[in-house]
């Protein structure tokens, strides 16, 4: 929807008259009588799930919102992610086989840029969602892999889809935070236990610069570009993937590297990152997609660790245990992997 106000506050997304208009398609027309608050989960973006019922009906109907609502104007600055977020689910989810929320209204604002979405609650459906901080087994990697597979699958959707653009030139080449401000961050907590060589601001940044370079000549993929355990959901029919905010075009191996690298422990990923890799292969090259032989995957699979590090790198606005758990994490694989190295980074 582009004719409805996007909300700002957590006040006017929840109300009544507001959303009946949001919700049309599902009460037809009729008001909304009756809002109750759930659950309110605030990060970047405010997560909030809630119950509504229609005039002339006592059927409760259970929704998730998700929007920049209460933020300061630092953070309404990624206002540009939420309507991604919004387009992924309007434009993209219906045709991939990915299991994703159903979204029942995406409401943006071009000119702001400002978009929410509201899902149907799967927590209310039976549905579990993973934790940052919970640790996968490689069983259960090799299952959302194939969800990360199932996305690539819908690469002919970038075709038609000009605004899916790469991000990786974006980000290393961001002027907001400088190499000295990395620094800064990578010499704190987050930093302990890795190598002065992979905290190096210098090296990461240069890195990921090489990466972008090597990356824009690759066959590129549509890649969900934050696929962390947060960023994960159960249900009894399998996993499915949250948070489009970072949605992108790339290659492959940006999504797979990062998420074996980031849903591990980094014992087991070291053991299993392999097979894991291979296993994702084979679904790709099953569903007909002309892949890298498998050493070439294995080098870009090591090039791109280095991606998911610099993410969580420069990360803020998230609880510390959070971000120290996946530097560590994904500093171990970049080390492991010899990524500097591979590309060429002195």
């Amino acid at each position: 929807m582009s004719g409805l106000a996007v909300p700002t506050t957590l006040e006017s997304a929840l109300d009544p008259a507001w959303l009946a208009q949001a919700l049309k398609g599902i009460g037809v027309g009729r008001a909304v009588t009756e809002v109750t608050v759930v659950d309110v989960i605030r990060t970047m973006a405010t997560k909030v799930r809630f119950t509504v019922r229609f005039d002339g009906s006592d059927e409760l109907h259970a929704f998730c919102l998700k929007g920049f609502l209460d933020v300061g104007d630092a953070a309404s600055q990624g206002g540009a992610t939420t309507v991604l977020e919004a387009d992924f689910y309007d434009r993209i989810a219906p045709h991939v086989g990915v299991r994703v929320p159903e979204c029942v209204a995406a409401i943006i604002d071009r000119d702001a840029p400002l978009g929410v979405v509201i899902m149907r609650d799967l927590i209310a459906a039976g549905a579990r969602f993973c934790t940052a901080l919970e640790a996968f087994t490689a069983d259960e990697a090799a299952e959302s892999l194939r969800q990360i597979a199932a996305l690539h699958a819908g690469r002919s959707l970038l075709d038609t889809s000009p605004w899916i653009t790469p991000r990786v030139a974006q980000l290393a080449n961001m002027k907001h935070i400088t190499p000295d401000m990395l620094q800064e961050m990578l010499n704190g907590p987050r930093g302990i236990g890795l190598s002065p060589q992979v905290l190096d601001a210098r090296r990461l940044v240069e890195g990921l610069k090489a990466l972008a370079e090597r990356d824009a000549r690759r066959e590129q993929f549509l890649v969900h570009g934050d696929s962390h355990a947060g960023n994960i959901f159960r249900t009894a029919d399998g996993p499915g993937l949250i948070d489009w905010q970072l949605l992108q075009r790339g290659g492959w191996a940006l999504d797979v590297a990062y998420h074996i690298n980031a849903v591990l422990p980094v014992e087991v990923a070291a053991s299993d990152e392999r097979r894991l890799l291979n296993g994702y292969l084979a679904e790709m090259r099953s569903a007909g997609f002309a892949m890298p032989n498998d050493e070439e995957a294995w080098a870009q699979y090591r090039e791109a660790a280095i991606y998911g590090f610099y993410l969580w790198s420069i990360t803020r606005r998230v609880d510390p245990e959070i971000i120290n758990l996946f530097v560590n994490r994904l500093g171990n694989a970049v080390t492991r992997l010899e990524s500097h190295g591979l590309l060429e980074i002195a």
